[in-house]
């Protein structure tokens, strides 16, 4: 039997570059904390978007002060959706709203789903998209987890515009918990009802229109990708809706149309608001390595990316993280 040979060497070597390093850290000052925002952009956006708010479900974009930035001035369309017709869930406002004026300086004509009681960014994303990107934009509102609805929504958007070729999925409901006691049967149910329910039904209703070239996008969250203590059923709902997206960009793929899914850190949208209590809003976002949430018009190029044939034919099963890092953030 082989004589097993003693490790305390091995050991003895470990520990002495262990105490090297703990006695050269001791010789450090502790690091300071940075506060500085990070801004990589074409131009600086604020570090504290979102001062202290708070707003009654779902949230009003135009009652934001200062209003998120969805036009990106300094994004140039190129044609790269020219003839296109997009669906958006949650288009009046957010990152909904950012995408559909990003396909529409794109050449896409847009129909956009939300809450009747969004009307008023409703109405202003229309006013966007006809006046400043001179495409067509139609109102649809109603409530994404009734599948007749979403039939409608689906039939109303072929009839008036022409045809269906992108569909973007990005309705959602969140509502914060301390503790998994805290959620009833009826939050857990409006959660995934909403989220994932919301999204297989659109998916259903648009695929007889969808054909080789068309596009569907799912936002899921980096929620989905960590987790996140406080959103147990939110991030649950996006962790499905990436699991839905590579299973369902398998399925489709035979017929030539393309699933991804966008996953966005924190964004400047009414969604955290009408969440948050308003000190927590105070400091949204400063948990990423930018130390500052995104605004939407920073998320929509892509799902212009996605959307585009030019851009991304051979690409579909994907969840691309946009999250001012890569690692989590602590915050919701």
């Amino acid at each position: 039997m082989a004589k097993t040979k003693s490790t305390g060497a091995v050991v003895a070597k470990q520990r002495k570059v262990q105490r090297e390093i703990d006695v050269a850290e001791k010789k450090k000052p502790a690091p300071k904390k940075s506060e500085k925002t990070i801004q990589t952009g074409t131009r600086k956006h604020p570090a504290n978007p979102l001062p202290k708010q708070h707003q009654a479900k779902p949230g009003i974009e135009a009652k934001l002060k200062p209003a998120p930035r969805f036009r990106n001035p300094d994004y140039r369309g190129s044609g790269k959706l020219d003839g296109k017709v997009a669906l958006i869930t949650g288009g009046d406002s957010g990152i909904g709203r950012a995408v559909a004026v990003h396909f529409a300086r794109e050449g896409a004509d847009v129909a956009i789903v939300y809450l009747d009681v969004e009307q008023v960014d409703a109405e202003e994303t229309r006013r966007v998209i006809e006046e400043e990107e001179n495409r067509r934009c139609l109102l649809i509102p109603g409530d994404v987890k009734d599948p007749d609805f979403c039939n409608d929504a689906v039939k109303r958007t072929v009839d008036e515009l022409g045809s269906l070729d992108i569909l973007v999925n990005n309705a959602a409901f969140q509502e914060h918990a301390q503790s998994i006691d805290e959620i009833t049967e009826e939050h857990f149910d409006l959660t995934f009802r909403t989220n994932i329910y919301g999204y297989f039904h659109m998916v259903k209703a648009a695929l007889p229109h969808l054909g080789e070239g068309s596009s569907i996008i799912n936002t899921g969250s980096e929620t989905g990708i960590f987790g996140q203590p406080i959103l147990l059923d939110y991030s649950a709902t996006k962790g499905a809706i990436h699991a839905f997206t590579k299973s369902l960009a398998t399925n489709l793929a035979p017929r030539g149309i393309r699933v991804n899914d966008v996953a966005p850190g924190p964004v400047c949208k009414p969604l955290n608001p009408a969440d948050q209590p308003a000190k927590k809003v105070r400091d949204f976002g400063h948990g990423t390595s930018m130390k500052r949430p995104a605004q939407p018009e920073e998320i929509a190029p892509a799902y212009v990316f996605l959307a585009a044939p030019v851009c991304a034919s051979y690409i579909t099963g994907i969840v691309l993280p946009v999250m001012g890092g890569v690692i989590g953030a602590t915050e919701p």
